[in-house]
């Protein structure tokens, strides 16, 4: 008898392409835009925000450590928060730096507070940006978790997520943007009228 190996539920699988995830065409044109996250939902909203759920050391998921060039899993700088628009969270975002990246690899990254990651580096010259990859996550993968825990109530499955691996010097960093169910109660037209 033969036995499949099957990927842990807490482990997601990265496409290269986005048709790996399915996604209808609306969730598409979320998931492939090459323009900066922050930028695309500050014209979709009355009010944008970030929201620092925790800046700290901590260990890379068992999917993230080899993007970042560690031979396992070790500790790293990680920063999740939410991205809000109009007070609704909306995209949930994860990052990881090695601890071996220095000051000069990210300067800004430890006093980032809750400004945007993603406007820091899409404005900045040095900073060369990977491809993106795609994935859809069960309930159980341990960002979705978070995320849930974050918001206070369970979230369905799967969702949606992307990643891109950034370099600037001599230093990686990985961002992960999960799309939250509330993505579709925003404008999806910049330029529409806001509803009353």
């Amino acid at each position: 008898m033969k036995y499949r190996s099957h990927r842990s539920v807490t482990q997601a699988h990265w496409f290269e392409h986005v048709n790996g995830v399915h996604a209808s065409p609306q969730m598409r044109g979320w998931l492939t835009d090459s323009m900066s996250l922050t930028m695309k939902l500050v014209a979709r909203c009355e009010h944008f925000r970030i929201r620092r759920l925790v800046q700290q050391h901590a260990l890379p998921l068992a999917d993230e450590f080899e993007k970042v060039g560690l031979p396992d899993r070790r500790l790293v700088q990680e920063r999740e928060v939410l991205l809000c628009c109009d007070d609704t969270p909306v995209v949930y975002a994860h990052t990881i730096v090695p601890l071996s990246a220095t000051a000069s690899d990210w300067p800004f990254f430890g006093r980032l507070g809750e400004r945007s990651l993603g406007t820091t580096l899409f404005g900045d010259p040095r900073v060369w940006r990977g491809e993106l990859e795609y994935a859809r996550l069960s309930a159980q993968h341990p960002l979705v978790l978070r995320a849930a825990a974050a918001l206070g109530q369970a979230l369905p499955s799967p969702l949606f997520a992307r990643r891109c691996l950034y370099r600037r010097g001599k230093g990686l960093l990985l961002v992960t943007e999960v799309f939250l169910p509330n993505l579709a109660t925003i404008r999806q037209n910049p330029h529409a009228e806001r509803k009353s």
